[in-house]
């Protein structure tokens, strides 16, 4: 399968509200989670304003199709997120069920890794349901399982202690993702410009 991993445009930020919900681990799809539950403010904080400074988000794209995105935020209050690690990017990944299991989430977490990496984080961290078979996947990518909670785990990825390199994949065009983060930046509104 032929595909394109790019950075996120600034007009597409209201896809991920989409893929997040996309990203929600159903246990059964006979009766999947109504798609509110993403407006539950432990779940919005994902997607609402995207675009601040330590906003990245790269897309995948077949046919021209956008099919799947893994993006991450760094959340300023310490009470937010599910990592509560400060100045650490927690992430998230999805992808629309006819494109998973076809090597396409590998690939865009490698690339995420790969941009974290140069922009100097010292680690990424995300949060997974026990039963989510995707627990493997970030295991061989590196992340490690750092705390168990009733239903889901922790797990971190430590730029350091992980050499990464993907001969498979494109490099990352890291002139162009800055170009694009700084026009998220000029676009993206300021605080009072956001209160409706």
């Amino acid at each position: 399968m032929e595909y394109v991993i790019r950075k996120i445009h600034s007009d597409e930020t209201g896809r991920l509200e989409d893929f997040l919900y996309e990203a929600i681990f159903q246990k059964s799809n006979r009766h999947p989670l109504p798609r509110k539950v993403i407006y539950d403010p432990s779940l919005k904080i994902f997607f609402e304003n995207f675009g601040r400074k330590d906003d990245h988000c790269l897309m995948a794209e077949v046919e021209g199709k956008v099919v799947g995105a893994v993006w991450t935020r760094v959340f300023p209050e310490k009470d937010q997120g599910f990592a509560k690690m400060e100045a650490t990017p927690e992430l998230a990944i999805s992808l629309y069920k006819p494109y998973r299991k076809k090597g396409l989430g590998k690939a865009l977490m490698e690339q995420m890794l790969q941009l974290l990496d140069s922009l100097g984080y010292e680690k990424v961290a995300l949060s997974v349901q026990k039963e989510n078979p995707a627990i493997k996947l970030y295991e061989k990518l590196g992340f490690e399982i750092v705390k168990e909670l009733d239903e889901e785990y922790l797990m971190v990825y430590y730029f350091e202690a992980n050499t990464y390199e993907s001969a498979s994949i494109e490099d990352v065009d890291l002139d162009f993702i800055k170009a694009m983060e700084a026009d998220l930046e000029k676009t993206s509104l300021s605080k009072e410009e956001r209160k409706i």
